[in-house]
């Protein structure tokens, strides 16, 4: 049913919330192409389903938030908003509940399960002690599992949290690239450390990275360890062989948990080497407390092209 709702900005220059040339309007329009929008003085007129000005409303609070607590509200904050916080409503499918979806809270806003796939992420990591999320790239795997750890310590049902990868070069070769090797680790980890980032202040990450209650590694060194009372995130694991994903699970200690992701067309592992995440697929599945959840190209969230260009590469695939 389309309705009409009507939003006053108040309190603050309505170009703060519109952007110079409505250019924030403009990126939310096609985001939501089947609301009409439009700015006029200090206010928006809305209209659309129900469900979608919900959603709209949320975001524009949101918006004002940020706006009223620094003063603007930078382009780049209206896509993270659009890509990261709220539910966005696929047709056919009606928008869940905004306070169900929420999976943590940060400062300027929630960060939320955005999709269906995301969704189940969730409610299987609430009941389950090992988790593999298995889906294409852009479908917020990472992102997903990083919120879930952060929301787990925040309520005190872990003490810390330990993000892992394996660095397995794609096309570039470790000895290859300058400096240290931290830093020469360092890109492998980094798509970790921008979801922490985030999530939580530079000042707290950096406080809890001090105090190792957050630890960001790559996978060799998590052998030999046992980790207690810990969140363990495995990410890109389609690059770990077997003997790497049996060392990770094992590592699992009394009330820890751990979410493993990873992309089954994207492994870059050496022929020979046969991919430790395809191989817990096949073993792994009917074990009480692990769970599979599949993402697939619709719960992309990242650009829209993004979806097309996973659906070009299947049918390529297929035809080979």
């Amino acid at each position: 049913m389309i309705q009409e709702k009507t939003i006053e900005i108040e309190g603050i220059e309505p170009v703060i919330i519109f952007g110079p040339h409505d250019t924030h309007i403009k990126k939310i329009r096609a985001e939501f192409p089947d609301v009409s929008i439009m700015a006029r003085g200090n206010t928006l007129l809305l209209k659309g389903k129900q469900e979608e000005l919900q959603v709209l409303q949320q975001l524009l609070g949101e918006m004002v938030n940020l706006a009223q607590q620094h003063g603007e509200v930078l382009d780049n904050d209206v896509s993270t908003l659009l890509s990261l916080a709220f539910t966005p409503v696929s047709s056919g499918t009606p928008a869940q509940s905004a306070n169900n979806d929420i999976i943590v809270t940060t400062k300027d806003y929630a960060v939320r399960a955005k999709t269906n796939g995301q969704r189940k992420m969730v409610a299987e990591a609430r009941h389950n002690d090992i988790l593999f999320a298995i889906g294409p790239a852009g479908t917020g795997k990472t992102y997903t599992a990083v919120a879930i750890a952060v929301a787990a310590w925040k309520a005190k049902q872990v003490k810390r949290i330990v993000l892992a990868r394996p660095a397995v070069e794609a096309g570039e070769s470790l000895g290859f690239l300058p400096g240290d090797l931290a830093q020469k680790i360092d890109p492998y980890l980094r798509p970790l450390y921008d979801a922490l980032q985030d999530m939580l202040t530079a000042e707290k990450l950096r406080a809890l990275t001090e105090q190792r209650i957050i630890e960001i590694v790559p996978l060799a060194y998590m052998r030999g360890r046992t980790l207690n009372n810990a969140f363990i995130i495995l990410d890109e694991a389609q690059n770990a062989s077997n003997k790497q994903m049996k060392m990770c699970l094992t590592r699992l200690g009394i009330n820890s948990k751990a979410i493993i992701t990873g992309d089954v067309t994207q492994v870059d592992l050496p022929k020979e080497i046969e991919s430790g995440l395809m191989n817990a697929k096949n073993i792994l599945q009917g074990i009480k407390g692990i769970s599979f959840v599949f993402l697939d190209k619709s719960d992309v969230v990242r650009h829209k092209l993004v979806r097309d260009i996973i659906s070009a590469y299947e049918k390529d695939e297929k035809q080979e």
